[in-house]
């Protein structure tokens, strides 16, 4: 996640369903809601991530989440267009926008390509647990990192924006590290180890370290992402 000076730039590296009455507390504590199919057929399908032959719905919305980001930055490189002002801005109006906008905007290539391999792998694995609901646990984890970051960022500080998906990246860890401890299940555990193993660097970009990232982001993020893992398990 990154920080723009005077704005500084801080950077940070690494759809709610169909019916929505009274779904968002089922949502949040992991149950499934199509009342259309027979219970067993909808957990499976939650699992698998859809009928028959039709593809992996979480696939595509992940692949739609990263050509998007690489397609802002090609656009915003091309002409210029320094759409890194439209991150958050902690504690500011205009900066709510970027509560939504932050995980696609990026301070430069490398912070894009970065961030693509840390969703990548672990975008993955959150694919596998919440198949179909995958769009909308992405969007909740979007929800909590910006909204986290525009409430706590810069406290005493330059005011900044801050912009990519890193906080993002964090929330997929801790829910992942929260599905290991509390799923219960030995196949869960063993990917928590092994995602520890090897992302488990990424444990030091929640404390400060430099004006120019965003720790505040990862910090968020990896709590929301513990919460929202902790609540399906």
């Amino acid at each position: 996640m990154a920080k723009v000076s005077g704005f500084k730039l801080k950077v940070s590296s690494c759809l709610w369903p169909r019916h929505t009455q009274g779904t968002v507390k089922a949502y949040l504590s992991g149950s499934i809601w199509y009342s259309d199919r027979p219970m067993s057929v909808q957990k499976l399908e939650a699992r698998t991530g859809g009928r028959g032959k039709k593809g992996h719905p979480g696939l595509g919305f992940l692949a739609a989440l990263i050509v998007i980001a690489w397609l802002i930055e090609l656009i915003d490189w091309h002409f210029k267009l320094n759409l890194e002002q439209y991150g958050v801005v902690p504690r500011s109006v205009t900066g709510l926008r970027g509560i939504i906008c932050m995980p696609w905007l990026h301070a430069d290539w490398d912070h894009l390509l970065d961030n693509t391999i840390a969703i990548l792998g672990l975008g993955v694995i959150v694919i596998l647990a919440e198949g179909r609901r995958f769009a909308a646990t992405t969007l909740i984890l979007v929800l909590i990192s910006g909204t986290g970051t525009w409430l706590i960022a810069d406290l005493g500080h330059t005011e900044s924006v801050h912009v990519g998906a890193s906080g993002l990246v964090y929330a997929y860890f801790g829910y992942i590290l929260a599905r290991a401890i509390w799923g219960r299940r030995l196949v869960w555990a063993v990917v928590g180890v092994v995602v520890a193993l090897v992302y488990g660097g990424m444990i030091g970009g929640i404390f400060p370290e430099g004006d120019h990232i965003s720790w505040e982001a990862h910090l968020v993020g990896l709590l929301g992402g513990i919460w929202l893992g902790q609540r399906h398990a």
